[in-house]
């Protein structure tokens, strides 16, 4: 039962593996876009709890402090935010577009439209 201490990696292998399997899995473009959200927020969470560190304070120079926590994942962690947020609008632009375009957002209709070309 050593696992259970380690709950957070469980958690972000569970949600990795399942947009995993959600991007592969399924042919609707939105599923996919959906299953890659999910898969980005567990490495995020995998980050944020590996910057983490237990008895750890903030890094203020402070008398008496010995343990800090990095803060620089979680700096890293908006970033990505911002950035995941702006492939995602974009995806779902492009979604919209090929609905336009094709009328579907599945997968393999778009592919049997485009070999009938």
């Amino acid at each position: 039962m050593d696992w259970i201490g380690q709950y957070n990696y469980v958690v972000v292998f569970f949600l990795m593996m399942t947009g995993f399997y959600v991007v592969v899995a399924r042919g609707n473009l939105i599923k996919k876009i959906v299953g890659l959200n999910i898969f980005q927020n567990s490495v995020f969470l995998l980050y944020i709890s590996m910057g983490k560190v237990a008895g750890g304070t903030a890094p203020i120079v402070v008398a008496g402090e010995v343990v800090y926590s990095n803060p620089l994942p979680h700096v890293l962690i908006l970033t990505a935010i911002v950035v995941g947020v702006a492939t995602t609008a974009l995806g779902l632009a492009l979604a919209v577009r090929i609905k336009e375009a094709y009328g579907t957002v599945e997968e393999d209709e778009i592919h049997a439209q485009d070999d009938d070309w």
